[in-house]
């Protein structure tokens, strides 16, 4: 096998330059397109939810792109490389996450005729619950999307030369103006654009790497030799970085926090036409999730294939696990002009759908939450303007944000950990909402200042006190076959295995250390979770629970007829009160007449959903027949 050098940086030609340049005027030009065929439409609604007319497709590829951000794209090949490919586990994981997202958590948003998620809180408990998960959000969502922008943007200007700033600005700019012209639809449709610029971005890193290496089957078998195909670790340790447990259950909590009540996942699912619209774009998204998974695990086999004999970061020829995908890319694409610049267009669709997402949906939350509260009546225009205005302001913020985590040095890790540390205690929030009828507004915000307070006592914990080696210490990585400045490593120091073996005696560890601060960091969202749901339900308990009666059963998904179906006498025991068998009576807007969604005509139709005859026994608002669905209405005089 070949020796490898240290290289120096090999800087993008004009055509790499080129094709980075078409992804960035491609995105933009969507939004002007939007921004033209829509210039009628006046209402915020339609700039932020889309008209509520999407359809399934688009959607489903928006929201693949916007989960799988360049954070993922060279985060784990290198993973694959380090650990083994633990992550194929993650198929169940995504599995769960999807079911759990589509059959409990959407179906009550989607009838419940909300635009931004938080206003389910006020709805099922009050405004005090609503306005704190909301500012939790928004805070937690800029700092994420900061180092989002900057973290991807480093890597690839360490090892490819590419400019560090004028792709953060770049970036920045670029989303806040199809974001603020297009609204949400400009949104869907570029992130559909940009996760198939992904998909061939990684499929030509696949096709050459692998073909430089003589074929499939040797870079199977390499894989096999280096033991990064033994991942049949069934150990329940909760405190091992990568197991089958850790996976299939934490990433199981880190991923539906994300999924199933993230604003904006649900915003995007709200958009569509109807209910089943917005399940088969999900169910859809996991096949895109399966995809991008592969592609994903089966890069870092071929990465591993390429360095099995001269790891770069253990040889010091870059300087942290993100940089090995962009310096492969460097290397097997160095006489190919414009593939680097493919790769880095792949990676950087990542980024721009999770900025341009989480751009939209903080204008969303912010003027559904905040601004509506405090300016009561606001013409349609304004409020079009209005929403424009925060697209722009959030855009500054997080380019800002993204400036301030250049400044950060080592937090930036723990910073990229806060997305999963505030979703699992939103997700126990609204577990508590939707399965829990007895939950009162006392339990709940208690439940989420619990759960907010322990997922970051673990997080920081573990950023503070690193685990042990023997819970997070990576495979075999050699360095036998490198040439480093025409000295070579001496063979008996050239593995990171051993280094563990031969350093001095580590300092003494608490018992607080060793246990709690080494959890895995999978489990940092079912510690919120779990938290918020038995603190909630005890302060419910002690201070006075809430009656069935008295909540509309739109808010609750009585999941208990799973279990009960054989008897009606004992589902209705297991609905605490609340009257899942009685019409509701709501009001609806002027819209909704006009789509002849009344209530006399829904009493009529009776229900044919099949999802309904498991879990309610009368139809709900906005039910339709000839769909098989609910459609989109419009409920906020709910308030």
């Amino acid at each position: 096998m070949s020796k490898f050098e240290k290289p120096e940086i090999k800087n993008f030609v004009v055509w790499d330059y080129v094709v980075f340049a078409a992804l960035l005027t491609v995105s933009a030009g969507i939004g002007v397109f939007f921004a033209i065929k829509e210039r009628k439409n006046k209402t915020s609604k339609e700039f932020l939810i889309g008209g509520r007319q999407m359809t399934c497709g688009p959607v489903a590829l928006s929201l693949t792109a916007s989960f799988m951000s360049a954070i993922t794209v060279l985060g784990t090949p290198s993973d694959v490389v380090r650990f083994g490919a633990y992550y194929l586990f993650y198929y169940i994981a995504y599995t769960l996450v999807i079911i759990f997202s589509a059959e409990l958590f959407l179906p009550v948003f989607y009838r419940s005729g909300i635009t931004s998620t938080y206003e389910y809180l006020e709805l099922r408990f009050n405004k005090v619950v609503r306005i704190a998960a909301t500012l939790i959000y928004i805070i937690q969502t800029i700092l994420y999307t900061g180092v989002v922008i900057y973290a991807p943007a480093l890597a690839l200007n360490q090892v490819t030369g590419f400019d560090l700033w004028g792709s953060v600005f770049a970036t920045g700019i670029v989303c806040t103006f199809y974001c603020t012209l297009g609204g949400l639809k400009a949104v869907v449709w570029s992130d559909a654009f940009q996760m198939v610029v992904m998909f061939v971005g990684f499929l030509s890193v696949l096709v050459e790497g692998t073909i430089q290496k003589g074929g499939p089957s040797n870079v199977w078998q390499t894989a096999i030799n280096g033991s990064r195909l033994d991942i049949a670790d069934f150990d329940m340790d909760p405190l091992r970085r990568h197991t089958f447990w850790t996976i299939a259950v934490g990433g199981t909590f880190t991923w539906l926090g994300i999924y199933g009540v993230n604003q904006s996942t649900i915003q995007r699912c709200i958009s569509c036409k109807t209910e089943k619209h917005a399940k088969m774009a999900l169910y859809l998204n996991l096949v895109g999730l399966y995809i991008i998974l592969a592609c994903a695990v089966f890069s870092g086999l071929v990465m591993y294939a390429h360095f099995e004999g001269c790891d770069p970061l253990t040889a010091g020829f870059i300087k942290a696990p993100d940089q090995m995908m962009p310096y492969l890319v460097m290397n097997i694409f160095s006489k190919m002009p414009g593939l680097p610049g493919l790769f880095v267009a792949c990676a950087f669709s990542g980024t721009l759908s999770t900025v341009a997402a989480s751009i939209n949906a903080l204008a969303t939350v912010t003027f559904e939450d905040i601004v509506k509260k405090i300016f009561k009546n606001i013409s349609n225009k304004k409020s079009t303007w209005i929403s424009k205005g925060l697209c722009v302001v959030f855009g500054i913020l997080c380019t800002v944000m993204a400036v301030v985590a250049s400044l950060l040095g080592g937090i930036i890790q723990a910073a990229g950990s806060i997305h999963g540390m505030c979703g699992g205690p939103m997700l126990g929030l609204f577990t508590l909402g939707i399965l829990f009828p007895w939950t009162n507004w006392k339990g709940a915000l208690g439940g989420l200042l619990t759960g907010i307070t322990l997922a970051f006592w673990v997080a920081i914990g573990g950023f503070i006190n690193p685990p042990p080696p023997s819970k997070t210490l990576p495979l075999l990585l050699r360095t036998d076959e490198c040439t480093l400045l025409n000295e070579t490593i001496n063979a008996t120091l050239s593995t990171i295995l051993p280094t563990t073996l031969i350093t001095t005696v580590p300092p003494e560890r608490s018992l607080l250390a060793d246990n709690w601060y080494s959890l895995s960091y999978l489990y940092y969202s079912a510690v919120g979770c779990i938290s918020c749901v038995i603190c909630g339900l005890l302060i419910s308990f002690i201070t006075g629970h809430e009656h069935g009666r008295n909540i509309k059963p739109l808010f609750i998904r009585p999941v208990c007829n799973l279990v009960c179906f054989w008897s009606d006498k004992y589902k209705k025991k297991c609905w605490c009160g609340v009257p899942h068998d009685e019409e509701v009576e709501v009001e609806l807007d002027d819209a909704t007449w006009e789509k002849d969604v009344t209530m006399n005509s829904i009493k009529e139709k009776g229900i044919k959903n099949p999802y309904d005859k498991v879990f309610t026994l009368k139809p709900q608002p906005g039910y339709d027949a000839e769909e098989k669905s609910y459609t989109n209405t419009e409920q906020e005089s709910r308030m």
